[in-house]
């Protein structure tokens, strides 16, 4: 089953790396390189990729036939989506376990969903 780990955080939480010293960002990007090798060893990585922050995302929406294009996100909220893992494992728990390693699992959030393959015909 593939799995779609999304993680979240604030500004307020050392997760980001404009709040870290020289040796803690290191070790922070170190920590997250690991990670990623552990996953791979293992055979469940498919991709991930991090995400700008909220204040360059983009809203869309259509009203009344007319596309609405609004800078910002599409909602406050104090934690944003950071970025993700899509990862191919045997079970939830093998997911949940993943997540579990994931710094954001410590002083954010990470949200696991299964994903759905959508075919035509």
């Amino acid at each position: 089953m593939k799995y779609m780990l999304l993680f979240y955080g604030n500004d307020s939480q050392a997760l980001h790396f404009k709040h870290l010293t020289a040796e803690e960002h290191s070790a922070a990007r170190q920590s997250w390189f690991d990670l990623l090798a552990d996953m791979k060893a293992a055979g469940v990585y498919l991709l991930n990729h991090g995400l700008a922050p909220v204040t360059n995302a983009t809203t869309v929406r259509v009203q009344n036939g007319e596309t609405v294009a609004t800078p910002g996100p599409f909602a406050e909220t104090d934690e944003h989506l950071e970025g993700y893992f899509q990862l191919d494992c045997k079970t939830l728990d093998e997911a949940i376990g993943w997540a579990a390693k994931m710094p954001y699992a410590k002083g954010g959030s990470v949200e696991i969903r299964p994903m759905i393959t959508y075919t035509e015909g």
